[in-house]
Formats: structure tokens, C-alpha cells, sequence
């Protein structure tokens, strides 16, 4: 199969009909072998009833529907697990990603040989102060963490190898940074495309300024968790022993300072209460460090490594 079609939605009732029209057309214009993946993630439209029925008209539709709304993230890991296309599309349902733009994205994936390429909405219309403004500092502020330099991160529209979105896994709110979830699964090729961004022709907008604030949270969190991840002793190990000694260290100083010159009692000076709590954080953080490491050692995943090429 050449591509499949990930599109994650929540109440885009009016406009699924259009855009697998649409995603039909170009498809078929290119000779394209294809499916689209509809995830439902908690409609409480007709949604779901559309794509029904959309069903019984396209056999290259599939569809997933949960029971509740789990978000983007858990929508497009489960689109992706059931993708079989050498090039897996995800765009959003809301006719703001123009299908148009699949082809010459799967030529730069094929043709440039990248792993990933990304779509940038380079001329929006949307709301400035709620969208436009806080998307280029989260986006500055992605780059600058995670080496990736894409003007969009958060743009839908994307185009993977195959081989890409099998070997990551997209949770939380972490769909913003699957560029960066490749590149720690040893994915390295980053291509970005200029695409056309409609203005919303239904509905209503599904972000928020919460949105804003916990992608920072996120990027800070996927950033631990992608070097820490396999040998968590190595941050809190570090840091523990940095805490503990520096406690350690004054205490030493308090206990010479009260037998040799001053006679002031240790525990009449505040810096005594400094030390102990540098002690006991820094033991905090070593037995973080074990526990992590016990996590790690029994993960299922903990000898999962991405193999490119294998001769028997």
C-alpha cells in the first residue's frame, strides 16, 4: 500500500464527508493505493455515524472510535498502529490541511529520503493573540531544546516512513514532539514543506491557552525521559551526590569550627539546618535513582532497539 491516511478528530461532523471526498480525489488522480484511518477520540456528534456511513461508500476506510475523549496523542498511536502504508499521512479533520499537499510530501519522503517530513503553516488564519503568538515561542522554544530545527512542530499535517511510527510510541500530550520522539528512537532525516492553511470552515477551535502551557511542560518532561530514560542514576545519582556532599561537607565544618575554635553549639546555628537538609534531599534523590533504575531494568521495552538493517 503507498499510504495511509491518520486523522484524529473530536466533533468535525460537518466536515468529514468533504474531506474524504477530497483525500478520494487526489488518491485516485495519482494512482495512489491508500486508507484513511478515522480515530474518533470521543465524539459526541454524528461523527461516528458519518464515518459509518462513509464505510459502506469507501472500502478504504477504517475507523476507530473511543469510548471517551483520551486525546490527540492516544488518536493518532492507535492510527498509527494500525497504518500498512509505506507512507503514513496525518492531517487534521477540520479541511484547515489541504489533502493536495500528500503527493509532493510523499516525494520529498521518498525521493529526498527523509524520515520525516513536516508540514509548515508558514501563512495562518488564525486567532493572533490566542494561536499565532504563543505557537511561535513554543516553537522557538522546541527547536532551541531539541536540536530539530522545524518552524512548526505542532503542525498536523506530517508525512513518516513507515518504519517511523512503528517504532515510536505517542502518549500524553506528546504528538507536538514526534519529530523529537524519532530523533531519540534514531531517526536523524528532518524534512519541512510549506503547505496551505485554510481558514476553518466549521466548528470551532479545540485549543486553549492550557494547551500553550502544558507543551512547555511536555517538552521539558519528553526531554528527561529521552535521556534519562534507560539509566535514571545518572540524573539523580549525580544530583544526590552533589546534594549529600555539600551537606556533608559543612557539617564536617560545623563539627571542626565547634571543637577547635568557637565552642558555639552546633545545633544553635542555622547553617546546621542547611547541611541536614542537603543530606536528606540527596539521599531522596539516590533513592529516586534506585527505584528508577529497578523501574527501568524491568521494562518491557528495556532491550527494544531499533534495528535498520540485519544479515543472517
Amino acid at each position: 500500500m503507498d499510504i495511509s491516511i491518520v486523522i484524529p478528530l473530536i466533533d468535525e461532523a460537518e466536515s468529514l464527508s468533504e474531506l474524504e471526498a477530497w483525500i478520494k480525489r487526489v488518491m485516485n488522480e495519482n494512482n495512489f493505493t491508500y486508507e484513511i484511518i478515522f480515530v474518533d477520540d470521543g465524539s459526541t456528534d454524528d461523527s461516528w455515524k458519518i464515518i459509518q456511513q462513509l464505510k459502506k461508500e469507501n472500502p478504504f476506510i477504517k475507523a476507530i472510535k473511543f469510548q471517551r475523549n483520551y486525546g490527540k496523542s492516544a488518536a493518532l498511536n492507535e492510527g498509527f498502529k494500525m497504518a500498512n502504508g509505506n507512507v503514513v499521512i496525518t492531517m487534521d479533520a477540520d479541511l484547515q490541511d489541504s489533502p493536495d499537499e500528500i503527493p509532493d510530501l510523499r516525494r520529498m519522503l521518498l525521493e529526498e529520503d527523509f524520515d520525516i517530513v513536516s508540514g509548515w503553516k508558514k501563512k495562518r488564519y488564525d486567532n493572533t493573540f490566542s494561536k499565532n503568538i504563543p505557537s511561535k515561542i513554543y516553537n522557538a522554544a522546541a527547536r532551541k531544546a531539541s536540536g530539530i530545527y522545524l518552524h512548526d512542530f505542532n503542525c498536523g499535517l506530517k508525512a513518516y516512513k513507515n518504519k517511523v511510527v512503528k517504532n515510536i510510541e505517542v502518549y500524553g500530550e506528546m504528538h507536538r514532539y514526534i519529530p523529537l520522539l524519532a530523533k531519540w528512537s534514531g531517526f536523524k532525516k528532518f524534512g519541512e514543506k510549506i503547505v496551505e492553511h485554510s481558514p476553518r470552515k466549521y466548528g470551532v477551535t479545540k485549543f486553549g491557552w492550557n494547551r500553550f502551557v502544558n507543551g512547555f511542560l511536555d517538552l521539558a518532561s519528553i526531554m528527561f525521559v529521552g535521556k534519562f530514560r534507560k539509566n535514571p542514576m545518572h540524573f539523580f545519582g549525580t544530583w544526590g551526590t552533589l546534594f549529600f556532599l555539600f551537606g556533608f561537607i559543612i557539617s564536617v565544618y560545623l563539627a571542626i569550627s565547634k571543637f577547635f575554635f568557637d565552642k558555639t553549639g552546633m545545633t544553635e546555628r542555622p547553617l546546621f539546618y542547611f547541611a541536614i537538609f542537603a543530606m536528606i534531599i540527596g539521599t531522596q534523590l539516590f533513592l529516586a535513582g534506585f527505584l528508577g533504575e529497578l523501574i527501568s531494568r524491568n521494562g518491557a521495552d528495556r532491550n527494544n532497539y531499533l534495528i535498520e538493517e540485519k544479515i543472517n
